[in-house]
C-alpha cells in the first residue's frame, strides 16, 4: 500500500539537449510549470499558439519573456541566441 502511494507523487518532467550556434550543449528539463536551463529555474509564463514562454520574473507582456520555447519544433530562443532541442 505504501507503494501505491509513492507512486501517486511521482514527479513527470522532460529532458531535452539543447545545441546553440557555436556547437555547445547544454541540459534543459521541463518539470511541471519550471524550466530549468543553465542552472536557472524559470517559470512558466503562457503560451500562445505552439509558442511557450518562460521567465525568472514573468512580464505583464508575456512575449517579452526571456525564453521562447517551441516543443513541436524543439526550437529554443534565450535572448536572440537560438537553439536547437531534441527530447531525450
Amino acid at each position: 500500500m505504501v507503494l501505491a502511494l509513492a507512486a501517486c507523487e511521482r514527479d513527470t518532467y522532460t529532458t531535452w539537449t539543447c545545441k546553440g550556434p557555436q556547437g555547445g550543449k547544454s541540459t534543459m528539463v521541463l518539470r511541471k510549470a519550471m524550466m530549468q536551463l543553465h542552472g536557472v529555474t524559470l517559470h512558466y509564463c503562457g503560451s500562445l499558439g505552439e509558442k511557450s514562454f518562460f521567465d525568472a520574473a514573468c512580464p505583464a507582456d508575456i512575449q517579452h519573456s526571456q525564453i521562447l520555447f517551441m516543443p513541436n519544433s524543439g526550437q529554443l530562443l534565450d535572448h536572440e541566441q537560438e537553439s536547437e532541442c531534441e527530447l531525450i
